[in-house]
């Protein structure tokens, strides 16, 4: 079972290189921009915008597309309640209770394509950047909160752990389900309340690993002396270059566009 969010690809272009403040900004208001737009044009914008950032990124988009096969159900649903719940002016298909009209249709494809265009441009982030970098940009965002007592930097560390490990509690998953497989079990047969129940002895074994996982990370973090923000130093400080001031020249300028498209389409 592949998943791309949280992995790391490693890579020397221009979006690796980036400052991951910038990255992190360029998402933010990449996945604003996704809930913006309303219109199949607007999308065309962005969808143009992420096929830009996967070219320079050089990140295989193979590798991106593995990733979503893990969440091909969540697509299939998310299709079935828009088809058949949206209430609409041009009736297509009418059998007894069930009504497909065209804004359905063109509802759920906005839909399905917001979520592959927020999965990938979320993807984007984690391949091409660090999970150290990564939580110094979160925790670098949540700095201001500082003031208020919250800690920012064990928030971002616990953020970045999380993201860090979906890849390998889903391979954790995968590897459970061959074992037990190999002893007999079926999980492709049967309706879905059959196989809801078949997923239910995978469970135990997977929360057991999970926490052996965890606690394992905590005796190595105490064993190296970790102590969370207090008296912690940095041996690379984040500062900002010029590429980076062009990256946020052309995020402003997308979003924008972005704007401009929203307006316009009211």
């Amino acid at each position: 079972m592949k998943v791309t969010i949280g992995q790391y690809y490693p890579g020397n272009s221009r979006i690796h290189n980036l400052d991951p403040r910038v990255k992190l900004l360029g998402l933010v208001l990449y996945i604003a921009g996704l809930f913006t737009v309303r219109t199949f044009g607007g999308y065309g914008v962005m969808l143009l915008f992420l096929a830009s950032i996967i070219y320079i990124s050089k990140v295989p988009i193979r590798h991106l597309l593995r990733g979503l096969r893990a969440l091909i159900f969540i697509f299939v649903f998310t299709s079935v309640l828009n088809i058949f719940f949206t209430a609409g002016d041009t009736v297509l298909v009418e059998f007894w209770r069930i009504t497909i009209t065209l804004e359905g249709l063109m509802n759920a494809g906005r839909m399905v394509l917001r979520l592959v265009m927020l999965i990938v441009g979320s993807s984007i982030l984690t391949l091409t950047t660090t999970p150290i970098k990564l939580t110094d940009a979160i925790e670098y965002v949540l700095s201001p909160l500082k003031i208020i007592k919250v800690p920012s930097h064990e928030i971002a560390m616990m953020m970045s752990i999380a993201l860090r490990f979906i890849p390998t509690l889903m391979e954790e998953v995968d590897r459970i389900m061959k074992a037990q497989m190999a002893r007999g079990a079926d999980f492709d047969t049967g309706g879905i309340i059959k196989k809801a129940k078949s997923l239910v002895p995978m469970l135990v074994p997977l929360f057991i690993s999970a926490f052996r996982r965890a606690d394992e990370l905590a005796v190595a973090m105490e064993a190296r002396c970790y102590r969370g923000s207090h008296g912690r130093t940095k041996f690379k400080v984040l500062k900002l270059a010029r590429r980076d001031h062009l990256a946020l020249l052309v995020i402003l300028f997308y979003s924008s566009v972005v704007v401009v498209l929203r307006v316009f389409t009211l």
